[in-house]
């Protein structure tokens, strides 16, 4: 069967929505031989940077010598983007195989993101790999990816996000992601306000899982000189260069050392060449991507008020004439607190109305940027924006795609001439 149409059959499972819980997949999981207990794995959780740091880790592993697979979600162009092995993303030739073969084993109302989750384990496992980092869709406890049980957890920086399905506090939603934590295994977090770092400590605790923190436990800072120090648990690395930009990679890079440390050895130093080279090779798509050209595009999928306020300060550090900022949101972000770091920074600002469910209109995106008492330009869709942009910039200026991970998606896909397939989850 062609992949569009597994595809298809696949997207259609999407009418069964977000279900938490790990039984439906765990079922399918068995039916399909566990392929999730052929390889080692490393969770990471948490609500901003999973990616970035996901991609950190699998670089620095694969330097070290490790066959490594990462799954993410959601993709930013083709669905294929979410399962890579050694950087490289999976061919249609075994999406097809395999995708087939989760598709006749799958419980009736097995939901698309387990059934995906499913998929990413069949494929590590028929491709031998020594060791997966799995991203969590979007919680930790009731994630579907919570059905392996992995060696370690890295937990990125925890904010509000998916209100909706992991609790209406701060705490509700740390006590979801921490909830993924095994018994007798290792926890990396980055740094929490306090009331969440307890939190994780004491779930850690629990658990016989010993904490490795931020700021404590190991640190990174940029220099004088616009490179990252890393002062890690074994051993201490200066002048990195990460291969994804961006000042607040900084944290991302210390996590994944970190997690490579632990996962390499209990009690002596790593060798300083897997974790150099690591950091320095890794890539991932649309965070803080720079397109050349005149103007040039900078892309990044910040898509809720913690990614905004990080893009904002990363921002400062891109020196330009002027910032036109095309973007576009979901109907369930928070529009005044992603733009209120952003807008003081931005010239012109080109709405958008993302091609994707429950998207935003750019009609309506606009006029609550009015309430916020800025003007901005309705352009519907994402390829007339940018053109829009481009016609009305002048030397010096740079096009800021932001605001949702399937506007920058959508950018991608245009840039490139390919097919768009923006999917939530």
């Amino acid at each position: 069967m062609p992949l569009t149409a597994l595809l298809e059959k696949l997207y259609a499972r999407r009418r069964f929505g977000i279900k938490p819980g790990v039984e439906r997949v765990k079922e399918l999981l068995a039916a399909l031989g566990n392929p999730e207990n052929q390889f080692r794995s490393i969770h990471v959780v948490g609500t901003n940077g999973k990616g970035s740091t996901s991609a950190f880790l699998a670089s620095i592993l694969k330097c070290a010598g490790y066959r490594t697979a990462q799954f993410s979600s959601p993709h930013l162009v083709r669905y294929s983007e979410r399962f890579r092995v050694d950087g490289v993303e999976c061919s249609e030739e075994k999406l097809v195989c395999n995708l087939e073969t989760v598709l006749d084993a799958a419980p009736a109302e097995a939901t698309f993101f387990e059934v995906t989750t499913a998929l990413a384990f069949l494929l590590f496992s028929v491709e031998n790999v020594d060791v997966a980092i799995i991203e969590a869709g979007m919680g930790g406890r009731s994630d579907a990816t919570a059905a392996v049980v992995a060696e370690m957890t890295v937990i990125t920086p925890i904010a509000f996000d998916h209100a909706e399905y992991l609790g209406r506090t701060l705490t509700e939603i740390a006590e979801e992601k921490a909830g993924i934590i095994e018994p007798f295994t290792k926890v990396i977090s980055a740094e929490q306000c306090q009331t969440l770092f307890s939190l994780i400590e004491n779930k850690s605790k629990s658990s016989n899982s010993p904490l490795t923190y931020m700021n404590r436990d190991f640190s990174a800072r940029w220099n004088e000189r616009g490179t990252l120090d890393y002062r890690g648990i074994y051993t201490s690395l200066a002048e990195l260069v990460p291969g994804i930009p961006g000042r607040y990679q900084a944290g991302n890079a210390a996590l994944a050392l970190a997690a490579a440390e632990l996962f390499f050895y209990t009690e002596k130093a790593v060798g300083a060449d897997a974790l150099t080279l690591g950091v320095t090779s890794a890539y991932w798509p649309g965070r803080m991507e720079l397109i050349p050209g005149n103007p040039p595009l900078l892309l990044d999928g910040a898509h809720n008020p913690a990614g905004a306020a990080a893009l904002a300060e990363a921002l400062l550090y891109y020196p330009s004439r002027r910032i036109l900022m095309v973007t576009g949101v979901c109907l369930d972000k928070d529009v005044d607190q992603i733009y209120s770091p952003l807008i003081p920074l931005v010239d012109r600002i080109y709405t958008v109305t993302p091609s994707v469910d429950r998207a935003m209109n750019a009609e309506t995106l606009s006029l609550m940027l009015a309430g916020m008492g800025t003007a901005s330009r309705t352009c519907g869709a994402v390829a007339d924006a940018i053109e829009t942009a481009r016609r009305e910039s002048e030397p010096g200026d740079m096009i800021l795609i932001c605001g949702s991970l399937f506007v920058v998606g959508e950018a991608k896909a245009w840039l490139e001439n390919s097919g768009y397939s923006g999917i939530r989850g």
